[in-house]
């Protein structure tokens, strides 16, 4: 007998985040997210999970981002009536994180759907709806901090602080011995894991330092800047580069756009515009916060405010002259007449659904308008694609020139960088069995990997996980599984550009070869040239 541990998401990936454990005929779900990212990914949300939803005993969420909570709903949707453990602020977060995702789901599947009737094509259903997102609120138990709770006999666990996000934990699990291997002494010490979660970077706003357990016998560690770092910025010097890309967008004269998360991202955006205006070090140009969400969301920070760092009993993130809140349609619609001199923040930060999509479809064929990025861009979002300086690109069904200034910065990351990584590692020591490197992808999983191995980890005791792998957990070592079920998805393909981002840039090559072609002769031949090759591609 052992423990046995399935990487159900978040392997060679940042997102989808979700580990189940087999435990002596008990199961736990460490985390259910979405999973986000190009649309071979997001296709994986659509079909079954890879176990019974009723078999499930409890499930434990490390914090409330959708990557790693947002297929709770769905849980619920299969049948999963069992606990769902998490901190206070994580819950209070999900209340209306959850209902919103699920408005996203039938929504986008409403769109999709009219277009699949225009074309012929069969109507897909939502992965989960808004009612659900509030039917599974019932399953929610809040715990503190460093408080020890019963998940099944045998299993105990508790939060530690990461630092990521309000309410963001990592998860400790005790498990009896006899649960670890039958033949063991009762009275033998438990076996210790340790879930990390996302780590948040030290000197974050909001947060203290990330803690943790050390002395565990296996660490399953988050990888997102594995092989990156990025620029060590104090509060001031961060204050100073956000006033610089401010000045430099409205000097421009037209409108700023910043897609930003709703959780967190959003919240520190506020702060430190308050500050710059408040100082004098930027222009009185007025902020509309267009995201319900982001609003549902910063009033959970001003409720909390008196446990986060740098904000007071009264934050007045809301109520202030600076901010104007856009709660209704017709709120947001307004904003279309602003020609520039204002700052519009909305989610979301990958630019693949909510507001922030129709401001780019107005916007970003204006060369006055300044899209600033500030938060990962998840390969094939729209986020990504602009990043990447792609100069076409598809959006709401209309194929839109990108003549904005596409701008980005890296100093709000809610993710520790490389050599923050390394030291929280490095502090877990000693790690008596397996260091699983999860949710970063295999590029950034495996830099960290050699970096770990380079500071003393024993090769061989680190190891990046493939979707889907299994593996036994025993003391002092983990051995994979070769009997289990062939992965959901292929190696590789959170990484990989589908078809989806490079269509409409050919269908605009297309359209511009067409143009710029001598004459009407020289259009025939080259749209003859097309038909051959999609004849042939279609003859096999």
């Amino acid at each position: 007998m052992a423990v046995r541990l399935t990487f159900c998401g978040a392997a060679r990936m940042v997102t989808g985040s979700a580990y189940l454990l087999d435990i002596a005929g008990q199961r736990l779900l460490i985390d259910c997210g979405l999973f986000q990212g190009s649309k071979a990914v997001k296709e994986l949300n659509y079909r079954p999970f890879p176990f019974a939803a009723d078999s499930l005993d409890a499930v434990i969420l490390t914090h409330a981002h959708i990557d790693h909570a947002g297929l709770i709903p769905k849980l619920w949707k299969a049948g999963y009536r069992g606990p769902v453990h998490m901190t206070e602020g994580t819950r209070d977060l999900l209340t209306f994180m959850l209902p919103d995702s699920g408005h996203i789901q039938e929504m986008e599947v409403e769109n999709l759907n009219r277009r699949n009737l225009r074309r012929g094509k069969d109507t897909v259903t939502p992965i989960y709806s808004q009612a659900d997102a509030i039917a599974c609120q019932a399953m929610f138990a809040a715990h503190d901090y460093d408080i020890w709770l019963d998940l099944v006999p045998g299993v105990r666990a508790r939060f530690w602080n990461a630092g990521h996000i309000l309410g963001s934990a990592s998860v400790e699990l005790e498990i009896a011995a006899a649960h670890v291997d039958d033949s063991l002494d009762p009275s033998a010490p438990p076996m210790r894991l340790l879930f990390s979660g996302d780590i948040g970077p030290d000197n974050k706003a909001f947060h203290p330092d990330p803690d943790a357990v050390s002395g565990v016998d296996h660490l399953i560690c988050e990888s997102t800047y594995g092989g990156r770092e990025r620029p060590q910025l104090d509060e001031e010097q961060r204050l100073a580069v956000l006033a610089g890309e401010v000045r430099h967008a409205l000097d421009r004269g037209g409108v700023l756009l910043v897609p930003a998360f709703a959780v967190e991202r959003t919240q520190e955006l506020i702060v430190d515009l308050m500050r710059l205006m408040e100082s004098g070090s930027i222009g009185h140009a007025p902020i509309f916060l267009d995201s319900p969400l982001a609003i549902a969301a910063t009033e959970v920070f001003n409720r909390h405010a008196a446990d986060l760092e740098q904000l007071s009993t009264h934050p007045h993130l809301l109520d202030n002259r600076w901010i104007s809140l856009c709660e209704s349609v017709e709120d947001s619609k307004a904003l279309n007449r602003i020609s520039g001199g204002a700052i519009i923040i909305a989610a979301s930060g990958m630019c693949d659904a909510g507001r922030i999509r129709h401001h780019l479809k107005n916007r970003l064929w204006k060369p006055a308008t300044t899209v600033l990025l500030v938060g990962y861009q998840a390969p094939g979002t729209l986020g990504a694609q602009l990043l990447d300086g792609q100069r076409n690109v598809r959006l709401m069904g209309e194929d839109i020139t990108v003549r904005a200034d596409i701008r980005s910065v890296d100093i709000y990351s809610g993710h520790a960088a490389r050599s923050d990584l390394i030291e929280w590692i490095l502090e877990r020591r000693p790690v008596h069995g397996t260091l699983f490197l999860t949710h970063g992808e295999e590029g950034q999983a495996l830099a960290l990997c050699e970096s770990l191995v380079a500071k003393g980890f024993a090769d061989g005791h680190v190891v990046v996980p493939a979707l889907d792998a299994i593996y036994d957990l025993m003391p002092g070592r983990a051995v994979l599984r070769r009997d289990g079920p062939p992965p959901r998805a292929e190696a590789g393909i959170a990484e990989r550009r589908d078809w989806t981002a490079d269509y409409p840039k050919l269908l605009l090559d297309i359209q511009a070869a067409l143009e710029g072609a001598a004459d009407e002769k020289s259009r025939s031949v080259l749209l003859r040239r097309l038909r051959r090759a999609l004849e042939e591609e279609k003859a096999g």
